[in-house]
């Protein structure tokens, strides 16, 4: 898929969210938890030694946390296999995912510190606030 195709999939995406997606914004838009700035629906493009590359879509991205957040509908109880190599193939390249349950936004404080509880730990003498 060719780049801009890819960048016209995502803002399609992003136009069209899911009622988990609008609920998780509400908390992540404008740098509202731990002053973070999440992306909605950005790719993340991925090349191993131009013998394979593949574009993935995260739900959300923290570039600065390189922390992935996708939740996981339904839908995902049946494609577990293709979602753990995604998150391999993102691992590799340095992403942190994290997958959330649409359920578990019923307990939203709850997993907005198991987001917080993802973010890296200042270095000594850097500050955290």
């Amino acid at each position: 898929m060719r780049y801009k195709n890819v960048k016209a999939f995502a803002r399609k995406m992003r136009l069209n969210p899911t009622n988990a997606e609008k609920k998780l914004w509400q908390y992540l838009r404008n740098r509202q938890l731990g002053n973070k700035k999440f992306l909605r629906q950005h790719p993340v493009f991925y090349e191993h030694q131009k013998t394979e590359s593949f574009c993935f879509i995260p739900d959300f991205f923290c570039y600065e946390e390189k922390l992935a957040i996708e939740l996981d509908g339904p839908i995902h109880d049946y494609r577990k296999e293709k979602d753990k190599k995604r998150d391999r193939i993102l691992e590799s390249m340095g992403i942190r995912v994290l997958r959330i349950k649409n359920t578990e936004l019923n307990d939203i404080e709850r997993v907005l510190k198991k987001i917080k509880s993802m973010y890296k730990s200042p270095l000594p003498g850097q500050g955290g606030g």
